[in-house]
Parts: C-alpha cells; sequence; structure tokens
C-alpha cells in the first residue's frame, strides 16, 4: 500500500541541441503555452522553461551564462580539479623522497 501514489523516477534523458531549438521555436511561437508543448512531447515543464530560459541568454535578451560560457567554465573546473589533484601527488612524493634521504 505503500507504493500507492508514488511515481517511478524518470530515466534521465539527453537531447540534441537542434531538439531543443524546435522545443524552444515552439514555445516562442505563442500557439501553445510552455505546459502544452512539455505535454505534448512528453517531457518536463521545468526541463522546456529551462531550455527557453538559455536560449534567451543565448540571445542576450536575458542576463546569465552563455551555453559557451558554461562549457568553459566546466572545462576550467575540470581541469582545476585535476591540477589540485597532481600538486597532491607531488606534495606526497615530495615528503616521501625528503624521508628517504635522511
Amino acid at each position: 500500500m505503500e507504493s500507492m501514489g508514488k511515481k517511478k523516477p524518470r530515466p534521465r534523458r539527453s537531447f540534441t541541441p537542434e531538439f531543443k531549438a524546435e522545443i524552444v521555436e515552439l514555445c516562442r511561437r505563442g500557439d501553445r503555452s510552455v505546459g502544452q508543448v512539455a505535454k505534448d512531447f512528453d517531457l518536463t515543464e521545468t526541463a522546456v522553461r529551462d531550455w527557453v530560459k538559455q536560449a534567451e541568454v543565448d540571445a542576450g535578451e536575458r542576463d546569465g551564462l552563455t551555453s559557451s560560457e558554461r562549457e568553459e567554465l566546466a572545462a576550467l573546473r575540470r581541469e582545476n580539479r585535476r591540477l589540485r589533484e597532481d600538486v597532491e601527488v607531488l606534495k606526497r612524493a615530495t615528503a616521501f623522497f625528503a624521508k628517504e634521504t635522511r
């Protein structure tokens, strides 16, 4: 009885930039609401709203990070994490060799 009313989480899906652009265009035309477009394509309303928002940022209609800036930021964060790990390894190696030479 506990499971009644609980939905299984939807598996994570990925969509091409072209598909997202088409969905955004449908929302911008104005013949259907964001909710209706989401329902018609079996998408979550939140995802569609996020795509519309991001398209507005990319077009300069809204403040925020553009898609390319987001990609660059993610790449820089990955590189920063890798470099920090490298520094930790070098610190440990330095400590190890300092012990060995005594």
